[in-house]
Formats: C-alpha cells, structure tokens, sequence
C-alpha cells in the first residue's frame, strides 16, 4: 500500500514541477485520472447488488490508497456497487459523487464519462465503472487499449494522466487484497 501512495505523490509531484527546466508549468487543466472497476459484489444474480464484506474492505484500501491524491472529483455509475466503492473516498475528502448514467448504449455512456473527467473543475478524478466500461473509459480518454476485465479481476487502479504538453501518460497498479490467480484469465465473460 505504502508504494502505491507513494507512487500517487510522485504523480502528483510531476503534474506540479516545470516541464522544461523551469520553462514552463504544467496547465490547471491537467488531470490525474484513477479508473477502477467497482469492488466484490454481494450477490451474482441481483441486478443491483450491494458490496461483499470483501468488497466493502476493498472500498475502505481504495480511499487509503487515494489519502494523498487530493481527489476533486469522483465519478460514479447508477448502480449501488459504484457508489459504495467510491464512498469511503468521497468522505475522507469531504466530496460529492457525481452519477453518470448509461444512457442509451455503452459507447454513449463511455464518452459521457470522458466529457465529465474533461469537465471536471478539479485535477484529481476518480471514476468508478465496471468491468466492461473501465477499459473503453481508459481508451476514450486517450490511454492504451487494453482488455476488458475477467469478472474476477478487483484489484486494479488504472492511472492515466492528462495534460496538454504531451501524450497521456498511463500506469497500472493494484490496490487492496490480491486478486486470485487465475483471475486476468476469462474465457466468458459475465454482467460485471
């Protein structure tokens, strides 16, 4: 845990420091931007499920993970296992989760939440998805493409860094308690 904040600070530190031998700084516009998958579900088969005690711990490492972060903004889906996820982090900082809806199709709420993290007024934005969201959401903002998570991946905190000097920059951690072995691997996937 001590090496992801770490990490965290030293992010925070590049978006602070002149880009060009004290040249120049870098722009109020520049946005840190944590993407991860909403934490362990308590329930498979309702369509609305609450977190697990596992996922409720793993909501609780998330908010620790981000102590340093200064998070301005989060960013949630309708759904209770977002939210929750994202709730111990929105106290620590004394924020308001903002609900992005998924309109009528996955593409549509995906450049939604693209817009919001470009709108947002702070540079530090968290945003809770899913797990067949979480990689479209890291591609519309200009990061790599990467595969949709197994629906037993949890653990990833996906990092991508906006700024308009350069190309965004992309890091992937992990957070909380591991995920099982084999969980990068899924031949099907189910509703996340």
């Amino acid at each position: 845990m001590h090496s992801l904040r770490r990490l965290v600070l030293a992010l925070l530190a590049a978006a602070a420091t002149p880009l060009l031998a004290g040249a120049q700084r870098v722009a109020a516009s520049d946005k840190l931007v944590f993407i991860v998958r909403h934490a362990e579900k308590a329930s498979a088969t309702d369509p609305d499920p609450s977190l697990s005690d596992s996922g409720t711990a793993r909501a609780e490492a998330l908010a620790t993970a981000l102590l340093d972060a200064r998070l301005t903004d989060i960013l949630v889906t309708p759904r209770k296992r977002t939210q929750e996820t994202a709730a111990a982090a929105a106290k620590a900082r004394d924020l308001t989760m903002h609900v992005v809806g998924f309109g009528a199709s996955t593409p549509e709420h995906v450049a939604a939440v693209a817009a919001a993290v470009r709108a947002a007024k702070g540079n530090a934005v968290l945003v809770v998805g899913h797990s067949n969201t979480v990689h479209l959401i890291i591609a519309a903002l200009g990061g790599p493409k990467i595969a949709e998570l197994c629906d037993a991946e949890y653990s990833n905190l996906f990092i991508v860094r906006l700024t308009a000097a350069a190309p965004p920059g992309f890091v992937r951690a992990h957070y909380g308690a591991p995920d099982p072995a084999n969980a990068g691997t899924c031949a099907a996937m189910q509703m996340r």
